[in-house]
């Protein structure tokens, strides 16, 4: 049988691979090999396996510590590797900072430049850099539409919109994004939809008045939630930007005077299309936080999250790339 090393695992498409895992209480260590993170129960030290070759990125919350040695193992097969507080959020910056999410990322001199090339040539461009954020919007309506009003969260969760107040809401967004003239604007536009989204998602699951607040003690479980499957968002989106070799300082939306505004704009694509409808269905359930991470990581996986984000990522550097042209 034929050995593999870790570095032959990034061969292995990451928009195929199934896994994010959050962590907390534990030691992250290479034993046998294997990368495990080890619990203490009572007296006794259990050993779990991760599974590098089919993760795409690891959140290390409270109380948690990880070796060297599982470092360069996690790294050599292309996972992400993010520091946080308690339930995920919020992430703390190391390295690749945005705001308060940061991912450590494998580095190589010898990776792919291609989409990078095509990235940049575009960048500086401003009215290049509004057409890409026009066509995130786009991405992100479309999915918004497919999964909001398909069958799947009707059938398994009792998740039936109002179709003609969402297809209308989403025609009005499509309008004014198409008649912006800068990223302000399409970021007021933007505002305003999730707005009301949250609006028609509670009352959607009858969830009662909803307004949206910041993390901190005492919010409601909707909020929670809310907060808690956007950071998993965003280390999707973090590993979309890694496998293409783009650095998440270009964004073409948020935060252009920060290093990570690029990782909230691919994490927007499916944040209010998947996190969303979820986070109201969970807290409407009663359900924990662990239930919501596997809820979450379920439709990630079911809808395809980091295909969306990296077949959109191609398809903006190639469409407004002025390299060769």
């Amino acid at each position: 049988m034929e050995n593999f090393t870790p570095s032959d695992l990034k061969t292995i498409l990451h928009s195929k691979r199934a896994n994010i895992y959050y962590l907390e209480h534990c030691r992250v260590l290479v034993s046998g090999g294997r990368v495990e993170y080890v619990t203490e129960e009572g007296r006794k030290s259990l050993y779990w396996n991760i599974p590098i070759a089919n993760t795409t990125s690891i959140l290390l919350g409270t109380g948690t510590s990880i070796t060297q040695s599982a470092m360069r193992e996690l790294a050599k097969a292309g996972v992400l590797v993010g520091f946080c507080g308690g339930d995920g959020t919020p992430l703390f910056a190391a390295n690749e900072v945005q705001v308060d999410i940061s991912w450590l990322t494998s580095q190589s001199e010898y990776r792919p430049t291609e989409y990078l090339q095509h990235w940049v040539s575009f960048w500086f461009d401003e009215e290049k850099r509004v057409e890409a954020a026009k066509g995130f919007q786009v991405v992100r309506m479309e999915q918004i539409a497919k999964i909001w009003l398909g069958k799947k969260l009707e059938r398994e969760d009792g998740f039936v919109v109002d179709e003609s107040k969402l297809t209308g809401l989403l025609a009005e967004f499509r309008t004014k994004t198409e008649q912006a003239i800068d990223t302000n604007e399409i970021l007021a536009q933007e505002a305003k939809l999730t707005k009301a989204l949250y609006k028609i998602a509670a009352n959607t699951v009858r969830y009662g008045d909803f307004t949206r607040s910041k993390r901190g003690a005492g919010i409601d479980a909707a909020n929670r939630f809310l907060d808690h499957g956007n950071y998993l968002a965003y280390g999707l989106g973090a590993t979309a930007a890694w496998v293409l070799g783009l650095p998440h300082g270009l964004s073409v939306l948020h935060g252009k005077t920060r290093r990570g505004g690029l990782v909230f704009d691919i994490a927007d694509l499916v944040k209010d299309a998947m996190v969303l409808p979820q986070a109201f269905i969970a807290a409407t359930n009663g359900e924990d936080d662990m239930e919501f991470r596997q809820r979450c990581t379920q439709g990630f996986n079911r809808f395809g999250a980091l295909d969306i984000m990296i077949d959109c990522l191609k398809e903006t550097a190639s469409a407004l790339s002025k390299v060769g042209r």
